[in-house]
């Protein structure tokens, strides 16, 4: 086949060119992402019941939602907060891969068939059932640096103009606005109804009956009688409009005061919807939303769309108002990738500067250099045929890439020369010639790296979509360059290489040197095959530090990036005002400002981490200013601003590190739900999360215990005594009608303002319900008329009880959050938390993991599955090519070197065993074996030629030295940037590199010696002649 492509160059250059502009055209459509998919689809609910607390939603709404949503298709687990803003937001996670449509349409016929036994309230209100990527996008913000409008009209601009704008943009999935919107507030004054006879109730009916969208008919309409010539469309009044006409509405028209009207009870402007929620950035007010990535969508596109729109909109904003985008995740995303792209330039220029070095002429550096890009470019096309995006892991497939694809270039073109010097073969016979003895190593390097990569494909989970996205782009690439090597660089051999070159001054005293280092090689490999036994113990020793290290080495699952941000909040004891957040935020604030750092970003009354929005919280972003413009790391300024937020005189602030998965858990590190299963009682679960929490400080292993769930919160419960209300003929409804109106938000129906819907709301003015007494001062209407106070028929009394009420997989459970300590992988901290639930949780209590610990849990032994299935593959497709069963070990005992040499890197560097290194270690077993196999390769030839075991050995290891070291050290050198990287995103590079650096240098020049040793001892008898073709016609094949 070679001796076709040598012939006809120009048809061999074709197919490459045509690998080229394939590549070229996928590498334009390709998405750009952190990560390939691999956060769960959820689909979230959300439903309100104002003035509800609590327990009483848990029961009433969160149970039966969930009680139907088990069994939909594909869903993992499901989790529910209620807390006492009277929210309850149902999340439902996923399986990866799962169509987030179909999740979404399934989880809805199941809210649908739940919604009759919902309460009265929130069936008006409406249950909303919506798919949510957790991939916070960006966050957008509107501001009036002049301070010509406040934050409710930003809010209310955003609401009616830019929010669905943004939705429409194709790749965002949600745009989702934090700040309160208009609503149409009438701050009620219970001493003057009491005077007038009027009540809430009252109020209420009147507004539900004068504020609606009547329909009046037509007159004229079909069948008519005497032909009429006109119809009219019949109007009458409608939904109100201002403040005025809400304030004429009509509660009574007789009566000894005369008519009184809805002003004469309270006061009526257009306000905010609800006062706990507010956003500044760096401390000035602005209105801000969230924007969401869809699943699947391309995050740069996004966000350049996200900006360009907002640009564009910009122009028609009112005087005073502009834009900012105090957060945007895909400014790391991005110059990830620029990093990954600058290893890739280096890892190029290095690897062509060995190949110079070694093949001392530039005509025959050219043949990489054009091999090269051929195979990268190509790799694309092969992205683009398996829905791959542009992200970490292929990336780092790409550099890796480099080093294994320049291998087969110059093992073809490293046989071609020796045999023009040797034999004094002429280029295209010896490029022949060479063909006819490396083919069938090319073919066997390409298989054994296919077949270590792909299986690796099948593995489930995220694990698995992390490993495939990684092997699968490496096996396209390994394929691509095996067609390289047997079409292009046999031709380009042909018609490049001159026959001789004389050895240039520069390259001598290196010939030298190398010479040398290749005498003493083959000395070392004469002296391990005389001394078997020596070569016995260090094998076997290698095999054993493995091993040892294997333990030693703490796992993890994916390292901790510095991502540019941080994110945190401030949190102040249960029922603490929102004035008092406020005063802390802003002293969390002036605290951590300095110089590294772009803007600072709170959202006051939302709690992204337990989702328990409350007037005592806010949420912080903190966003630093781009990699080289600052010296710090935000994972160490994270312990330093928690220690500043710590010494907050009102409440404390907690900072972390994001999860370096987006969408997989609130913080870094693990989240476990503890379940009461035996009798759903909040108090007895807090009690018992609160010694399992106990227990848990104790663990060495474990660090940052916390869970946030409580009991404590100072509430107040009002006992109505019903018979005796009922005896005075007060309806119990009108009761808790007043009630939710006074010290709650009675929500009334609806108004209209420029084309948008917005809320009319009931509540007491605050000077009448600041104080517990307050609550008993509204009046009721006895079956008399005559008004009675609340007092005569209810009591108040002070008790404590959750502010948020958590349920997982349908039972009541308190989230627990911690991570590892230092030195411990977060593997041993999810064991130790399961040993400590085993001792210490009482019957009816149970532990489950959610998020990135659920995920680790199910990845478990992925890799060793992995590594093992490699190992396994190499084997038996070596096994087919040599047509022997024990020859292939030879090649498979290289293995346990590289895999010594990788832990002791990362072991020195105090890295942890993560899944990049792990991805790593896959890649090592295929590189040492390719190493073994040139040289088993040879020695099976030379054997088969007719030369004695141990001559044939020594003589193998000779022929393949130079190659094996020029090709190893192009691939350290291609390697060896991921492995000393900075800047955004190294973690995962430095984790990669390492493990691979260290690996291949103990595979070349530690393993290389031992391969010929495990020749000899695995060919005794005969040999069949390997792969490829025959030798000369005078040997006959050895049977």
């Amino acid at each position: 086949m070679s001796r076709f492509f040598i012939s006809r160059p120009i048809f061999a250059s074709v197919i490459s060119i045509v690998i080229v502009i394939a590549g070229l055209m996928a590498s334009l459509t390709l998405p750009v992402a952190q990560y390939p998919e691999i956060t769960p689809p959820t689909v979230i609910i959300t439903a309100s019941f104002p003035g509800a607390n609590a327990e009483t939603l848990s029961k009433t709404v969160a149970a039966p939602i969930e009680e139907q949503l088990s069994g939909v298709e594909g869903l993992i687990y499901y989790n529910s907060t209620s807390n006492s803003a009277g929210v309850v937001t149902i999340t439902a996670t996923f399986e990866v891969g799962t169509n987030p449509d179909n999740a979404l349409i399934a989880v809805n016929n199941r809210v649908k068939v739940a919604e009759p036994r919902l309460p009265d309230d929130v069936r008006r209100t409406g249950v909303l059932v919506q798919k949510r990527s957790n991939n916070i996008l960006m966050f957008a913000a509107l501001r009036s640096p002049e301070g010509t409008h406040d934050a409710l009209f930003l809010s209310n601009y955003v609401n009616t103009n830019v929010v669905e704008e943004i939705r429409r943009i194709p790749g965002v999935g949600d745009a989702q606005q934090f700040d309160p919107i208009y609503a149409m507030r009438l701050w009620l004054k219970p001493d003057v109804m009491a005077k007038l006879g009027v009540t809430t109730s009252e109020v209420a009916a009147a507004i539900r009956v004068q504020n609606t969208q009547n329909a009046a008919g037509k007159i004229g309409a079909e069948p008519m009688v005497n032909g009429q010539q006109l119809t009219y469309t019949v109007t009458a009044k409608g939904r109100l409009l201002t403040t005025e006409e809400f304030g004429n509405i009509i509660l009574r028209a007789d009566g000894p005061n005369g008519v009184v009207r809805v002003r004469d009870v309270a006061r009526i402007e257009l306000g905010a919807d609800s006062y706990d929620r507010s956003t500044t950035v760096n401390g000035a007010p602005v209105s801000g939303m969230g924007i969401y990535l869809q699943s699947g969508a391309n995050a740069l596109n996004t966000a350049k769309l996200v900006r360009a729109r907002l640009d564009e909109m910009q122009k028609r904003f009112p005087k005073g108002v502009e834009y900012i985008i105090p957060y945007d995740t895909t400014r790391f995303i991005q110059e990830s990738a620029k990093e990954v792209l600058k290893t890739l330039a280096e890892a190029v220029i290095l690897v062509i500067a060995v190949v110079y070095l070694f093949l001392q002429n530039w005509r025959a550096t050219l043949i990489p250099i054009i091999a090269v890009p051929v195979s990268l470019i190509g790799t694309f096309a092969g992205m683009w045929l398996f829905g791959f995006s542009i992200n970490t892991l292929t990336l780092f497939a790409m550099v890796l890439a480099i080093g294994i694809v320049v291998d087969d270039a110059i093992v073809v073109l490293e046989n071609v020369e020796r045999l023009m010097n040797e034999q004094k073969l002429s280029p295209k016979d010896a490029a022949v010639e060479a063909m006819r003895e490396v083919s069938g190593a090319v073919i066997a390097i390409v298989l054994v790296l296919c077949a270590v990569f792909v299986p690796v494909a099948f593995l489930g989970g995220i694990a698995g979509v992390l490993y495939k996205q990684f092997a699968v782009t490496v096996a396209v690439a390994v394929v691509i360059s095996g067609i390289v090597a047997l079409t292009l660089t046999p031709a380009l051999c042909a018609l490049l290489l001159k026959p001789t070159h004389e050895e240039k001054p520069l390259f001598k005293p290196f010939n030298r040197l190398f010479e040398r280092f290749t005498n003493s090689y083959t000395g070392t490999v004469s002296l391990t095959l005389r001394h078997g036994i020596i070569g016995t113990l260090v094998f076997l020793l290698t095999i054993g530090a493995a091993a040892f290290l294997l333990r030693t080495v703490p796992g993890s699952f994916v390292p901790a990036e510095d991502q540019g941000y941080l994110f945190g909040f401030v949190t102040l004891t249960d029922g603490a005002s929102a004035k008092r957040t406020e005063v802390a935020t802003d002293q969390m604030r002036q605290r951590i400002a300095s110089d590294d750092i772009e803007n600072i970003f709170f959202v006051k009354g939302v709690d992204f981490i337990t989702g328990n929005d409350r007037p005592s919280v806010a949420t912080t972003f903190i966003i630093f200013k781009p990699w080289e413009e600052r010296t710090v790391t935000t994972d160490a300024m994270a312990g330093k601003f928690t220690g500043l937020g710590m010494t907050l005189p009102d409440g404390m602030g907690l900072v972390f590190n994001p999860p370096p998965i987006q969408g997989l858990g609130t913080a870094g590190g693990f989240e476990v739900y503890l379940q009461n299963r035996a009798d759903g009682d909040a108090r007895n679960l807090a009690a018992v999360t609160g010694q399992f929490v106990e227990a848990l400080k104790k663990r060495p292993e474990l660090a940052g215990i916390n869970s946030f769930f409580r009991v404590s919160a100072p509430q107040l419960f009002v006992e109505v005594d019903e018979p005796k209300a009922m005896s005075m003929g007060i309806s119990l409804d009108s009761i808790y009608a007043t009630l939710q109106a006074t010290t709650g938000t009675l929500y009334v129906n609806d108004f209209n303002r420029g084309g948008k819907t917005y809320k009319v709301q009931l509540q007491a003015e605050s000077a009448y319900r600041s104080k517990p007494e307050d609550i008993l001062k509204s009046y009721v209407k006895a079956a008399g008329g005559s008004m009675v106070p609340l007092s005569a028929v209810a009591t108040v009394k002070t008790i404590t009880g959750p502010e948020m009420i958590e349920r997982f997989n349908g039972f009541v459970a308190a989230k627990v959050m911690g991570g590892a300590a230092p030195g411990y992988s977060s593997g041993d901290a999810i064991k130790a938390v399961e040993e400590v639930s085993a001792e210490v949780l009482p019957e009816g209590y149970r532990t489950e993991w959610v998020g990135q610990a659920f995920q680790e849990k199910r990845t478990g032994n992925a890799s060793v599955i992995a590594f093992t299935f490699g190992i396994v593959m190499v084997f038996l497709i070596l096994a087919a090519q040599y047509e022997k069963w024990s020859l292939p070990l030879a090649v498979i005992m290289a293995v346990p070197f590289a895999m010594f040499g990788a832990l002791l890197a990362v072991l020195l560097r105090g890295m942890p065993n993560d899944i990049y290194f792990q991805i790593g270690l896959v890649v090592l077993v295929g590189l040492a074996a390719k190493n073994a196999i040139l040289i088993v390769e040879f020695a099976a030839q030379k054997q088969a030629e007719g030369m004695g075991i141990v001559e044939a050995a020594v003589e193998a290891a000779r022929l393949r030295f130079r190659p094996i070291v020029m090709t190893s050290l192009a691939f350290v050198l291609g390697v060896l940037p991921l492995a000393i990287s900075t800047g955004a995103g190294a973690a995962a590079r430095r984790s990669m590199g390492t493990g691979v650096v260290g690996g291949m240098l103990a595979a070349t020049f530690i393993a290389t010696i031992f391969v010929p040793l495990f020749f000899k001892w695995l060919s005794r008898g005969k040999v069949r002649h390997p792969a490829g073709d025959l030798p000369h016609a005078h040997t006959e094949e050895v049977k």
